[in-house]
């Protein structure tokens, strides 16, 4: 069974930094794709950053410039490092990872942190 395990979520000012962690456990083959994506209160879960093995990130146009997605050495963890953070993204934050396991390739998803940003 795989698993994600997130850290690095937490309280920061406007203008601050926090660096999101992702790893993933268990029988794992390859793990195509990795994504970020946040669910602020009353909206709809949202695509933040995503990267494909051998392609160049892609973002959503709120966080460009201020995001930065990467992969670890070690192939089965993510990082999101989020500078200039703005009380808008503020938010549960989920990764995502389409993982080759035992079977057919399949997304699985972190339990979520929380970043709060506060004005």
């Amino acid at each position: 069974q795989v698993q994600l395990a997130e850290s690095g979520g937490g309280l920061v000012q406007a203008g601050g930094s926090l660096r999101l962690s992702c790893a993933a456990s268990g029988l794992i083959f390859s793990i195509k794709i990795m994504g970020w994506y946040r669910q602020a209160p009353g909206k709809q879960r949202e695509l933040v950053a995503s990267v494909i093995d051998g392609r160049s990130p892609n973002y959503a146009d709120s966080v460009k410039g201020r995001f930065t997605i990467s992969r670890g050495s070690a192939k089965n963890v993510v990082y999101l490092q989020m500078n200039s953070l703005k009380a808008e993204d503020t938010a549960v934050y989920y990764c995502q990872m389409n993982v080759a396991a035992l079977g057919a390739p399949r997304d699985y998803w972190g339990q979520g942190t929380q970043v709060t940003v506060s004005s």
